[in-house]
């Protein structure tokens, strides 16, 4: 398990040290900075193996949060702590910035004797950590109080206290999407997935059970269901997730939060759950089959002699005219040895980063089933090497408001049997966005 967790600034200055094994020293510290915060070259691992020890490190702005053990552990384990841990300082304490982690390091000191004993990972909910740890620390509590604490970690229902009452109840749905892709030159799709999120936003009264349904295969299917049904709801939310008209998707793989129901998944196909209050990730999920691509990037590079190459990008939106992508980016590599560029798109603003070696094209919005280019004229210094230049894959990071797979919710109920509200009182609101993951194309 984990032996030692340490935070350090850019400098490698230790912000936040905590040993939980005898087998970790003090020289585990000073061989993470030399290593690799003070590495000569750029360490893209995020796992380091030095004199026996092995490193887990991630990185947000300017702050390095590592895991440090000399014992063969499951690494994926290690990271979802690590991204638990900065989720719940967040949680705390907004952005995971030096100042905020030295204002706040007893805070930080309380969560990490509660969320690790000796190296083993215990409860990271953070809706059950806000019931004993607070920002003034811990405070002295009546027998009632501590009664309410002991049953909400060790009860059946420790991600929600009772007694929470609003004034409106709402509900807020996001779906999430990151889509990756690899494409040839050629315009054929070598790999495609989508990873997903469902995240959720409960402002409820009570102890109210949820009903969510979506249109996966299996679900649909056990059903005998042909259409979708469109969410009823007194909010706002986009109908268009479905895009291609594809009456189910197909999901590979899928991991819901602890307050879902898994007996019921499994018996009846319906995710049923007491949602905990506030902001919680609901479900993820990852899909590989009809996975609709919301841009193609179709590349053209023609080298015109030793110095001097030609660049030629079309850009095509393949979704519903009716909708927008944003916050678009293309990146187009350029070799090591390149001395100028000139560009010519005909829309949105492109410039080239030496820093990157890049082409950086970026276009605000750019609505479906339209098509730009950009064209580059780069020359190039005579090198004596002829070592011929292999072309790394043009990036693209972009947003779109619907799921890329296909994913749509179907409906979105609520039971709350002690208290008088029922489901048509409940404000709800869905939101599809699509976002690139790993979306690249060959040249």
């Amino acid at each position: 398990m984990i032996g030692g967790l340490f935070i350090y600034n850019h400098k490698g200055e230790v912000l936040i040290s905590r040993v939980y094994r005898d087998d970790i020293g003090r020289n585990a510290v000073d061989a993470f900075r030399v290593n690799v915060i003070h590495a000569r070259q750029q360490v893209r691992s995020p796992v380091s193996n030095i004199a026996r020890t092995s490193f887990f490190h991630i990185k947000r702005a300017n702050i390095w949060v590592a895991g440090v053990t000399k014992q063969n552990v499951n690494a994926a384990m290690v990271f979802e702590f690590l991204n638990k841990l900065v989720s719940v300082m967040q949680s705390y304490f907004g952005k995971i910035t030096e100042e905020n982690i030295k204002n706040n390091f007893v805070l930080i000191y309380e969560l990490l004797d509660e969320i690790l004993d000796f190296g083993y990972p215990q409860n990271t909910d953070t809706g059950v950590l806000k019931t004993f740890i607070t920002q003034q620390g811990i405070k002295s509590q009546s027998k009632e109080e501590q009664s309410q604490i002991t049953s909400q970690v060790t009860g059946q229902i420790a991600w929600r206290r009772e007694g929470i009452k609003y004034r409106r109840n709402e509900l807020f749905l996001d779906v999430l999407e990151y889509a990756n892709l690899l494409m040839s030159p050629q315009g054929q799709v070598l790999s495609a997935h989508v990873a997903g999120r469902v995240v959720m936003k409960s402002y409820l009264s009570g102890m109210p059970e949820c009903k969510f349904g979506i249109n996966d295969k299996l679900v649909m299917d056990s059903k005998g269901l042909g259409k979708i049904s469109n969410l009823g709801s007194s909010g706002g939310g986009s109908d268009d997730a479905n895009r291609s008209g594809k009456p189910v998707v197909v999901i590979d793989d899928c991991q819901f939060h602890q307050c879902v129901k898994l007996s019921k998944f499994e018996t009846e196909h319906s995710i049923s759950f007491i949602p905990p209050d506030g902001e919680f990730e609901l479900m993820r999920y990852r899909t590989t089959k009809d996975i609709s691509l919301p841009f193609r990037i179709i590349p053209l590079v023609r080298e015109v002699g030793r110095t001097r190459m030609e660049v030629k990008a079309v850009l095509k939106s393949t979704f519903k005219p009716s909708l927008l992508g944003q916050k678009i980016e293309v990146r187009i590599p350029t070799p090591l040895n390149t001395a100028g560029v000139q560009l010519l798109c005909l829309k949105g603003k492109a410039k080239y980063k030496s820093s990157d070696n890049a082409i950086v094209w970026k276009i605000k919005r750019m609505a479906g089933m339209k098509e730009t280019q950009l064209s580059a004229e780069i020359e190039l210094l005579e090198t004596d090497s002829k070592k011929k230049w292999t072309r790394p894959p043009i990036s693209m990071n972009f947003e779109v408001p619907f799921a890329p797979s296909g994913f749509k919710v179907r409906y979105l109920k609520v039971f709350e049997p002690k208290l008088n509200y029922s489901d048509h009182d409940v404000i709800k609101w869905v939101r599809y966005i699509g976002r690139s993951g790993l979306y690249e194309t060959r040249c």
